[in-house]
């Protein structure tokens, strides 16, 4: 039995909400935040590991995504489309990849952190805490 090792493994975490919205009442910068830190945030670290992980032809690539990335909430449009994006972008790298790599879109389900509450107010504390996974 072969059993390669894996050598090369990144996970994109990195991610901002904003305040509920509809898209034309947040301000210009609060919906670049967002873009900038979940979709180009995203791709500048698949821009800088991707090309270590071929040249070694051995990596996994996880994109943390959300529920956000395969719905749409008119209050949430930036971070949805920041999602979707995420989604996208996951599937299209997916395709260049050599054999002995890997790369997916997580969704790890709604999770009761801080960001959580900036978008959901209360409602949030009904969703487990992340503590409870370690």
């Amino acid at each position: 039995m072969d059993i390669e090792i894996l050598r090369y493994f990144t996970v994109n975490n990195a991610g901002l909400a904003h305040r509920s919205a509809k898209i034309w009442e947040l301000e210009a910068e609060e919906f670049d935040n967002v873009i900038d830190t979940n979709v180009k945030g995203i791709a500048n670290i698949l821009r800088h590991f991707v090309p270590l992980m071929i040249q070694n032809n051995n990596g996994i690539i996880v994109n943390m995504s959300s529920g956000a990335g395969r719905s749409a909430h008119e209050d949430f449009a930036p971070y949805c489309s920041s999602k979707w994006a995420v989604e996208g972008l996951t599937k299209c790298v997916a395709k260049g990849l050599p054999d002995g790599m890997a790369i997916v879109a997580l969704n790890p389900g709604s999770i009761h952190t801080d960001m959580l509450v900036l978008c959901c107010g209360d409602s949030a504390a009904q969703f487990q805490s992340p503590h409870k996974w370690y």
